[in-house]
C-alpha cells in the first residue's frame, strides 16, 4: 500500500485552512506550522499535524526559511505549499525546497525571481510584446529619480521593485512632495521586502485594476480563467474583488487573456499565476505585474468557473495536464468578494488587535466564507489584519450583491474594531452597484459616513439588557425581578458610556420583563422574551428581534446594524470634567516600530497634527495629536521597537493659564 503524500503548508490562518481543506480531500496528509503567537490558532487544528517554529513576528517565524525547511523535514513532508502570503513569492524558499528534495507547489525559483522584480518583469514582458505603462526602471540615486519623474510627468506612482500588496507604494501628485515620498517608499519597501529598490510609473488615476488568472502545466498547456476586477482599493490594498468585471466585454477579455498567456509562455510558467493590468477608459490596458502564486481573491474565480484552483495546483505539481482547454472554461454567473479586516474605519483604518469575543459566520445560498478565526482567539499585532474573505455568487451581479449585503448583515463579530459596517455602506453606494468605479473610487468618490453615536433604539436596547443582566436568577424564576420599580412614575435612571460619550436613559419597569425606556427623547416599549448568555429575544414596539451581545470586563457589547457598540454602566461613577477631551498622552496603538518622529520638544501642535509615524501589521500609520498644546515630552525615537500602549509623546494642554482672582 502506498503512503499518502505529505504537504506542509508554509502559511497561517485562513490561507492554511483553505489549502488544507482541498489537500486533505485530494488524499494528502497535511502539516501546519505555527509561531508562538499562533499556538492555539484554528489553523493548527484543521490539519493532520502541526509543527512549532517559535518566534512571534513574521521574521522570527513564517519568514524564516531555515525554520520552514526544518519543519518540513521533521514532519516528513514530500511537498510544500507556500499559500499566498509570506514566502509565496520567495525564490529562496523554492530553491531550498529543490535542494532538500521537497516539491515546491509553484513555479521555479528562476521564474519567481524574474517576475517578482517589477523592474525586470516589465522589461521582460515588454520584449515579449505585452503593453506596459510608461515609466522608469533604472538608476536609484535620488537626483536621477527626480529627473526621470519630471520627464514622465505627474501624477506619478512610486513602487517597490521587489514586492506588492500596496507596500512601498506612493502616489506623487507634484514635484513638491516627491523627495519625501521617495524616502518614505524606500523605507517601507526595505522593511517589507529587504530591498529599497523602486520604479516609477505614470499614474493612471481613473483606471480599472483588472487581473487575469492563468494556469500552466508541464505539458505545454497555458490557459486563462477570465478576469477579476480589483479596482476597489484603499492604500493600494484590494478591498473588493469580483468576476466578471463590469467593464470587460468578451472581446476585451479575449485580448487581455491572450496578453496574459503571452507573458506566462514567455517565462516558462508552471502552475497558478495572475497577470495584473491597468485598464483605461478607452479600452487600452497596460501590464502592472505578475504574481507567481495563488491570489487572495481566487475564490471568485472558483465560484464562476466551478474549478478548485488548489486541486489544480496539486495536480500540475504531480505532472498531470490541465483538465480543460481554453474553450471549455465556463463563465457561470457573477461572484463578489470582500476582505474582512480588523481595522478602525473611523480612525484612518488603523489596524486593530485583541480578542475575538463572538464569531458566527453567515450561511446561505451562494455564500462562501474563508476565515481562520474563532471565538476566544486573539488577533495578533504581528501579522496582516485581514480576518478572512466573504464571497457571494449569484446568477448575475445584482443577485450576488444582494446576497453579499445580506450575509454581511448576518455576520456576528464582536472583538477588535472592523470594516463590516464600512463594507455595507460601500455595497449600498449607487455608483458602485451600477458598476461605475475605478481605482480612485474610495479616495475620491466614496465617502464613509459612520453613525457618530448610537441611536435612540440602540440606547434603549442597551439599557434594558444592562438592567436584565443584573437581575438575580431567583428573582427571574419567581417573577419578582422588577417589583421594586413597578410604579411607572418612578423610573430607574441609567447612565451608559460608549466611546467616551455618556448617555442618560430612563427605564420604567412594567412588571415581569416588560419595560418602557426613554432614550434620546424617544420612548420604546421593550419586552425581554428570552435572555441567554450571549443572546436575547426581544420585542421592540411589537416587533420581534434577536439581539446578540457579549459581556466584556463589566461592559456590554452589542451588534446592531453591522456595527458593534460597547456600553459601560457609569450610573454611579463620579462625574469627570475631562470626559471626551484628549488626554495628550499619545501611546502606541499596538506593537510596532517607530519610523519617524515629526515634532520637537516644546513645539506647538494642533489637534490632528501628525506627531510620529509607526509601522505595524505591514503598514505605516501616522499618530496624531488628540488636542491642542505643546510637546512636553518625547518618549521614543525613530527606529525604536515599541509595545502596544507604550507612551510615545506627551502634550501639555493649550489651556495653561487659569484666572483665580476673586
Amino acid at each position: 500500500m502506498s503512503i499518502p503524500p505529505t504537504l506542509l503548508i508554509a502559511n497561517r490562518g485562513e490561507i492554511a485552512l483553505r489549502i488544507a481543506r482541498t489537500a486533505r480531500a485530494e488524499g494528502y496528509r497535511t502539516v501546519a506550522i505555527y509561531s508562538d503567537a499562533d499556538r492555539n490558532a484554528p489553523h493548527t487544528q484543521g490539519v493532520d499535524c502541526a509543527v512549532a517554529i517559535g518566534g512571534q513576528t513574521p521574521a522570527q517565524s513564517y519568514l524564516d526559511i531555515d525554520k520552514v525547511i526544518t519543519a518540513a523535514k521533521k514532519s516528513n513532508a514530500t511537498a510544500l505549499h507556500p499559500g499566498y502570503g509570506f514566502l509565496a513569492e520567495n525564490a529562496e524558499l523554492a530553491r531550498a525546497c529543490a535542494e532538500n528534495g521537497i516539491q515546491f507547489i509553484g513555479p521555479s525559483a528562476e521564474v519567481i525571481e524574474l517576475m517578482g522584480n517589477k523592474r525586470g518583469a516589465k522589461d521582460f514582458v515588454a520584449a515579449a510584446g505585452v503593453p506596459c505603462i510608461p515609466g522608469f526602471q533604472g538608476a536609484q540615486d535620488e537626483q536621477t529619480l527626480i529627473t526621470e519623474a519630471q520627464r514622465i510627468g505627474f501624477p506619478l506612482m512610486i513602487k517597490a521593485a521587489a514586492g506588492g500588496g500596496g507596500r512601498g507604494m506612493r502616489l506623487a501628485q507634484s514635484a513638491d512632495s516627491l523627495a519625501s515620498q521617495l524616502r518614505s517608499a524606500r523605507s517601507e519597501a526595505l522593511s517589507a521586502f529587504g530591498s529599497d529598490e523602486i520604479i516609477l510609473e505614470k499614474a493612471l488615476v481613473d483606471a480599472r485594476h483588472i487581473e487575469i488568472q492563468i494556469f500552466a502545466d508541464s505539458c505545454g498547456n497555458v490557459i486563462h480563467l477570465g478576469e477579476r476586477d480589483c479596482s476597489i482599493q484603499r492604500r493600494h490594498q484590494k478591498v473588493v474583488e469580483e468576476s466578471p468585471s463590469p467593464a470587460v466585454d468578451p472581446q476585451l477579455r479575449e485580448r487581455m487573456g491572450a496578453a496574459a498567456i503571452t507573458a506566462a509562455r514567455a517565462c516558462g510558467y508552471l502552475g497558478a499565476g495572475t497577470v495584473e493590468f491597468l485598464l483605461d477608459g478607452g479600452g487600452d490596458f497596460y501590464f502592472l505585474e505578475m504574481n507567481t502564486r495563488l491570489q487572495v481573491e481566487h475564490p471568485v474565480t472558483e465560484l464562476v468557473t466551478g474549478f478548485d484552483l488548489v486541486a489544480w495546483q496539486l495536480a500540475v505539481a504531480r505532472g498531470e495536464p490541465l483538465p480543460v482547454t481554453q474553450q471549455q472554461v465556463p463563465q457561470r454567473g457573477h461572484a463578489i468578494e470582500v476582505r474582512l479586516y480588523a481595522e478602525d474605519p473611523q480612525n484612518q483604518f488603523l489596524p486593530q488587535a485583541g480578542p475575538i469575543h463572538r464569531w458566527r459566520p453567515p450561511r446561505g445560498e451562494g455564500i462562501r466564507i474563508d476565515h481562520g478565526i474563532a471565538a476566544g482567539m486573539e488577533i495578533s499585532p504581528y501579522y496582516d489584519p485581514m480576518l478572512g474573505k466573504l464571497i457571494a455568487h449569484g446568477r448575475d451581479r445584482g443577485e450576488a450583491l444582494r446576497r453579499l449585503h445580506r450575509a454581511l448583515g448576518q455576520l456576528e463579530l464582536i472583538g477588535p474594531k472592523n470594516n463590516i459596517h464600512f463594507l455595507c455602506q460601500l455595497l449600498e453606494d449607487t455608483r458602485f452597484s451600477a458598476g461605475r468605479f475605478s481605482t480612485a473610487f474610495l479616495d475620491r468618490t466614496f465617502t464613509y459616513s459612520p453613525q457618530p453615536e448610537p441611536d435612540a433604539e440602540i440606547l434603549a436596547i442597551a439599557t434594558v439588557l444592562n438592567h436584565e443582566r443584573h437581575l438575580q436568577a431567583a428573582d427571574r424564576r419567581s417573577g419578582r425581578a422588577n417589583w421594586r420599580s413597578s410604579d411607572n412614575s418612578l423610573p430607574l435612571h441609567y447612565r451608559l458610556r460608549s466611546e467616551s460619550q455618556p448617555f442618560d436613559c430612563a427605564l420604567h419597569c412594567l412588571g415581569g420583563h416588560r419595560y418602557r425606556v426613554n432614550a434620546a427623547g424617544r420612548d420604546f416599549d421593550i419586552e425581554v422574551q428570552a435572555f441567554g448568555e450571549d443572546d436575547a429575544e426581544l420585542s421592540i414596539n411589537g416587533i420581534g428581534r434577536q439581539q446578540p451581545f457579549v459581556r466584556i470586563d463589566g461592559a456590554l457589547a452589542l451588534l446592531c446594524g453591522a456595527r458593534q457598540w460597547q456600553f459601560a454602566d457609569i450610573t454611579h461613577a463620579p462625574a469627570s470634567a475631562s470626559e471626551g477631551a484628549g488626554s495628550g498622552r499619545i501611546a502606541a496603538p499596538m506593537d510596532g516600530c517607530i519610523v519617524e518622529i515629526c515634532v520637537q520638544p516644546n513645539q506647538a501642535v494642533s489637534r490632528g497634527d501628525t506627531l510620529a509615524v509607526m509601522e505595524a501589521m505591514k503598514m505605516e500609520h501616522p499618530l496624531k495629536a488628540d488636542r491642542d498644546g505643546t510637546v512636553a515630552r518625547l518618549a521614543a525615537a525613530a527606529g525604536d521597537q515599541v509595545r502596544g500602549g507604550q507612551l510615545l509623546v506627551e502634550i501639555d494642554s493649550a489651556d495653561i493659564s487659569v484666572d483665580t482672582a476673586t
